[in-house]
């Protein structure tokens, strides 16, 4: 599981495009595209070779966040506690569930060892605006590859991730179930205390 999770981190880790490319180019191709490019970055860089996970998140926030609508997966990971949140705690829930996925794949990615991932191409999409980019993980060493799809949705500055769906189970959906418990138990107020200290604890993780 964690060589899986690694690799949805370099997934994360392949939109590293500049906005005006990335607003021209189909959802497919933009993957595998960029695929290939941090491939080629992670093994010409030795800090990010050897693990050095603060290079690591530096290169996340400040080159993946643009590509991602974290109101839209929070908000679908909420489910129908998003409307008991106080404008001011749906802010905060988004900036907190976006820290916990980006340090998470940080933490993740430093692992990441020579997986080959495949991008299906896409037929012509024409005026549609939401469509799904299936990647295929190959783990090598006799492992099963390993499916992961990206549910994408188009806006006026490209193509954004707001879902991953890995061997069939959708992280927005898996965390739903946390979310709710956690709602049920504490409120919102709970829930957001235990995304920050779960945060907490991953920023301690060096």
């Amino acid at each position: 599981m964690k060589r899986i999770i690694g690799a949805i981190g370099l997934i994360f880790s392949c939109l590293l495009i500049s906005p005006a490319w990335a607003m021209e180019m189909a959802p497919d191709r933009l993957v595998d595209q960029t695929v290939k490019e941090v491939i080629e970055i992670i093994n010409k860089d030795a800090e990010l070779k050897n693990g050095n996970k603060e290079k690591m998140l530096d290169l996340i926030e400040t080159k993946i966040l643009p590509h991602f609508n974290f109101s839209r997966m929070t908000q679908l990971a909420m489910g129908q506690h998003w409307t008991k949140a106080a404008p001011e705690q749906q802010t905060k829930l988004v900036d907190e569930f976006r820290t916990l996925l980006v340090r998470t794949y940080s933490n993740a990615l430093t692992s990441y060892h020579d997986e080959i991932i495949k991008v299906k191409p896409l037929p012509a999409l024409g005026d549609k605006t939401e469509t799904m980019v299936r990647t295929v993980v190959m783990q090598g060493k006799g492992k099963e590859p390993v499916p992961i799809d990206y549910s994408m949705e188009k806006k006026p500055d490209g193509w954004k991730v707001y879902d991953v769906t890995v061997a069939g189970v959708s992280l927005v959906t898996n965390y739903r179930g946390t979310f709710n418990s956690q709602v049920r138990k504490g409120g919102v107020e709970g829930l957001l205390k235990a995304l920050s200290d779960k945060n907490k604890s991953l920023e301690g993780k060096k």
